[in-house]
């Protein structure tokens, strides 16, 4: 029987039962793929990272959705991160190195904040908005940007993306691209500058409660808006979660806390 350990991280926050939850499964060797996607669907979290470390500081990443592996995730990142350097004894820089968007660097601040750098995901704006967009939304955006991920739906107020339901069978409509909504904080609101949300119905559930990889767009796409570039953001799911933004170049650096849920022993 392989015995392997399990680590449910809060990303995002420094509360337990906020952020976005991840599991960590540190690993030797590749498990096969099909019992990596049974592990991710048996945690039925929004993602499971596995590591595979090559050094003290290096390690290769993999993450899956209950549904599918994911080329890119943020907060399962930062939960890996805070099991590396809490829990497996890593200090300085750690590399994550990843099939679909390269090396990933991330360092952990003197107050616990980890630090994750990310290429910058730009959106683009969108000439033809599909039908299946307007349609799986309750609140018309006033301009739709796509990247690599998702489209962006950008909204005329904080309320309509607080506010804004949605329809699961439209947007899954978009495979393969998931869908954040988004808008500029309002003026009485001193917390974060700009507040999204983020629905993924083709790739792995309905509504993410935060989502770091998608902020490596968002947070470009403010900074050109508000004419600054360091930004703090809300995601607005149930759970809620704030992250820290600058833009540097060509990259995107994320940061947030993170607290540990549960450390445990899967069985296989």
């Amino acid at each position: 029987m392989l015995e392997l350990n399990i680590y449910i991280v809060d990303a995002f926050t420094k509360q337990q039962f906020k952020g976005n939850s991840a599991a960590v499964v540190p690993l030797k060797n590749w498990l096969a793929p099909d019992v990596m996607q049974s592990i991710a669907a048996e945690n039925n979290l929004s993602e499971t990272a596995f590591i595979r470390a090559l050094s003290a500081n290096q390690y290769d990443i993999r993450w899956f959705s209950p549904l599918t592996e994911i080329d890119f995730c943020g907060h399962a990142t930062l939960a890996a991160s805070y099991v590396i350097f809490n829990h497996l004894g890593a200090q300085g820089e750690i590399e994550f190195l990843t099939a679909k968007v390269g090396a990933l660097l991330v360092n952990q601040h003197s107050d616990g904040r980890i630090e994750m750098s990310f290429p910058n995901q730009c959106p683009q704006v969108v000439e033809q908005v599909p039908a299946a967009l307007l349609a799986g939304l309750s609140e018309t955006p006033v301009q739709v940007l796509r990247n690599r991920q998702a489209y962006f739906a950008v909204m005329a107020t904080e309320q309509d993306v607080k506010s804004l339901t949605y329809s699961s069978e439209q947007l899954k409509q978009l495979a393969p691209y998931d869908v954040v909504v988004t808008a500029k904080a309002s003026a009485i609101t001193k917390e974060y500058d700009f507040i999204s949300r983020y629905f993924w119905p083709a790739n792995g559930g309905d509504e993410d409660p935060v989502t770091g990889s998608i902020h490596a767009g968002l947070a470009p796409y403010w900074a050109r808006q508000l004419d600054k570039s360091e930004l703090v953001a809300y995601q607005a799911s149930q759970r809620g979660g704030f992250l820290f933004c600058h833009l540097a170049g060509d990259r995107v650096l994320v940061s947030g806390f993170a607290v540990l849920y549960l450390k445990g022993t899967a069985y296989l």
